[in-house]
């Protein structure tokens, strides 16, 4: 490591609380750790975790980085002890559980991945976090398969966008919801049947007139009171599967239907765990997913760029809620 500088910078938060507690600074180098690499990163991605995370409600698991970001793509530049691959030199996507908003980051060797061919360093930084939610979540604990229907809410978030393209591809039949036009053209045009806006339709009337028999899998990132409505819609044996809850944790549910219907609910997250699990699902993705990138068929779908030192600006963008896709940071 001795061609490389003493410091980097990185954005850290001051003090839990609003965009502006997102400031640069300079640390020390990191040095990998055995089954670890250190990343020259190009790019990082900005997730609503992150968001969280600022604001005090979503600290990083114990041994992870205090700074945010939960995904990179750059040029591994040194290897930790015993590791061959990826080797100095490769350029890597990675998914992480904290250190993204950096020039430099550490990530374990099981949670990198090349970078798809055809896309560019600033596109690889846009997967890690949303395809490794989306293929644990839908694919994994929903089980969805082809020839079932999917509903996605927030169709148009970087969650929604791949899940709708990933869906399409397995040979899904895909609807979603999301707050705008704009927003549901976006959705229908990645591959969604119908995209319905929540604003000006009862979702849950709509989507009984589209699919009578009932949807197999709700992918739902809200919570609340959208727990019973989508037990309403879920045909039997279909799964709930809950990722977060923007309206809250907590919810009064009929359990009647879940019984009467069979209905498996269930969520997840994905930052505490393991490298070891990480790295499973990295390996699937690298298997079936990656594929039908380089093959066009699924694509991240970018709203925005920001300089790293105006990560404060794309957390803005962000809490307004008015992009379709991922913002990303970038070094260059």
């Amino acid at each position: 490591m001795a061609d490389l500088p003493p410091t980097y910078t990185c954005i850290e938060i001051v003090a839990p609380g609003g965009p502006e507690a997102l400031v640069p600074t300079t640390r020390p180098m990191p040095k990998p750790g055995p089954k670890e690499v250190l990343i020259r990163v190009a790019a990082a991605g900005v997730n609503r975790p992150d968001v969280l995370q600022r604001k005090g409600g979503y600290p990083p698991p114990p041994g992870a980085s205090d700074i945010p970001g939960l995904e990179v793509a750059g040029t591994v530049v040194a290897v930790g002890p015993d590791v061959t691959q990826p080797a100095r030199g490769d350029e890597v996507t990675a998914l992480l559980a904290g250190g993204g908003y950096a020039e430099y980051a550490i990530a374990p060797v099981s949670q990198c991945l090349p970078v798809p061919r055809g896309l560019s360093i600033v596109e690889a930084a846009a997967l890690p976090e949303t395809f490794f939610t989306v293929w644990t979540n839908v694919f994994d604990r929903g089980r969805l398969v082809a020839g079932e229907t999917f509903l996605v809410h927030g169709g148009a978030s970087g969650i929604g966008t791949t899940a709708i393209q990933l869906a399409k591809a397995m040979g899904a039949k895909v609807y979603a919801t999301a707050g705008t036009a704009e927003k549901c053209a976006a959705c229908e045009k990645l591959g969604a049947v119908k995209a319905i806006n929540y604003k000006t339709e009862d979702f849950v009337a709509r989507m009984k007139e589209l699919v009578p028999e009932g949807v197999d899998v709700i992918l739902d990132m809200v919570g609340g009171d959208y727990v019973e409505k989508n037990l309403s819609l879920l045909r039997t044996e279909g799964r709930l599967v809950q990722i977060a809850f923007l309206r809250g944790s907590k919810a009064e549910v009929d359990l009647n239907p879940l019984m009467r219907k069979r209905i498996t609910l269930t969520g997840s997250t994905l930052r505490p765990r393991t490298p070891a699990q990480k790295g499973v699902i990295g390996m699937e993705l690298k298997r079936v997913a990656w594929p039908l990138i380089e093959a066009g068929k699924v694509r991240p779908v970018i709203h925005a760029t920001f300089p790293l030192k105006d990560a404060a600006e794309a957390h803005r963008v962000m809490e307004a809620d008015t992009h379709i896709g991922k913002l990303v940071l970038t070094t260059g």
